[in-house]
Order: C-alpha cells, then structure tokens, then sequence
C-alpha cells in the first residue's frame, strides 16, 4: 500500500537529505568563513595538530560551504558528497573518536550520521530535482 502512494515520488526521495546536509554545511561553512576566518579555523587545527594548518584550514572551510551548496541544489552531488564524507572521517578519527559515541558528550554521534548521509548522497547521485540532472552523465 505504502509502495503504491509514495511509489511515484522515489526520484525526489533524496531531496529531504540534500536540503538537510546541504543546509548544515552551507552554516557550519559560513561560519568557519565569516565568522571564525581562515585564521581562527587555522589556530584550531594547529592546536590539534593538523598540519599544515592555514592550507587545510582553506580546505575544509570551502568544502563545507561550497560543498553544502553543490549538494542543496544538487550540483556535482557525488564529488560534493565525497569530500565532505571526507570532511566528517577525518573528524570522527582525529578529534571525537576519544570522546566517545554521544554528542552529550563531545563524541562522535552527529557525524557519523552525516558521514552516513554523504554515502548515501555518493552512491545514489542527486536524484531530482537537482542541477545533476541536466548535466551530461560522464561528469
């Protein structure tokens, strides 16, 4: 019965979690962008020991935020997706792992569930609607 209602609305099914991971990427950039600066995302990765930290500072500050743009509007889903499952491994295993699984407790619960729903987004594309889909299929 299920399948018979939503049946027709599978190629928008992805949609609800580009707008989410989208929209919490587009902020958590933003504010690594305009809000902390290069400079203050770099003096956190310095205390943390990322090296060197200014050019990763850069990095992760654009794929977040331009990252969280490209998957809202479903522009290069897959290639954004990547780099910000990228983003949140790197997260889990070199700041939360220690802190444990809960959030509550500074671990590691939230982007697991991101890291997850960047899988996702990778493995299925865009789906509709989405720029992707106007896009020749070899990008």
């Amino acid at each position: 019965m299920l399948a018979r209602i939503f049946g027709k609305a599978e190629p928008w099914s992805l949609l609800p979690l580009r707008i989410v991971v989208g929209i919490i990427f587009i902020i958590h950039g933003g504010q690594k962008l305009f809000v902390f600066g290069f400079s203050g995302v770099a003096g956190f990765f310095g205390q943390i020991g990322i090296q060197p930290a200014m050019f990763w500072a850069v990095i992760v500050t654009l794929v977040e935020f331009l990252g969280g743009i490209a998957i809202l509007v479903g522009f290069l889903t897959r290639w954004a997706a990547l780099l910000i499952a990228i983003d949140m491994l790197v997260a889990i295993l070199w700041v939360l792992l220690p802190k444990g699984f809960f959030a509550s407790k500074g671990g590691y619960e939230f982007e697991l569930l991101i890291l997850a729903g960047c899988l996702t987004l990778l493995l299925a594309g865009a789906k509709r609607p989405s720029v992707d889909q106007t896009l020749p299929k070899e990008i």
